[in-house]
């Protein structure tokens, strides 16, 4: 489950970001979570809580923005959406398909106090 080490990245980065500007509480994290990243958002949200006790974070809410997966063929360079790492592309039908967004994990904001 690679949700907790995510987790406890976040953890970190959070707890740096409050000695260096000075916040006390964190009321809120907005997490951008690509389709293609692998990772669950149930698992992301129970992990999330298990780490940030005693933590400027302990009871954020983690609100979970979902990026969409985006591939560009290698071969006629069509750019769709994509589900699934070895999707083959629609137009031409080859499988050598370089990911343009959608593997990402990103905090995007902290609502802070």
């Amino acid at each position: 489950m690679h949700e907790l080490s995510l987790a406890e990245n976040i953890r970190d980065l959070i707890v740096e970001r409050a000695a260096t500007e000075g916040f006390r509480k964190v009321e809120a994290v907005w997490l951008e979570v690509g389709a293609l990243s692998c990772v669950e958002p149930d698992a992301m949200t129970f992990s999330f809580a298990a780490v940030m006790a005693d933590t400027p974070a302990q009871d954020a809410r983690l609100e979970i923005i979902s990026v969409p997966g985006e591939g560009q063929c290698r071969q006629c360079r069509h750019r769709w959406q994509v589900r699934e790492l070895y999707d083959c592309c629609p137009e031409c039908g080859n499988f050598g398909m370089d990911v343009v967004q959608g593997k990402d994990v990103r905090v995007k904001s902290l609502a802070v106090i």
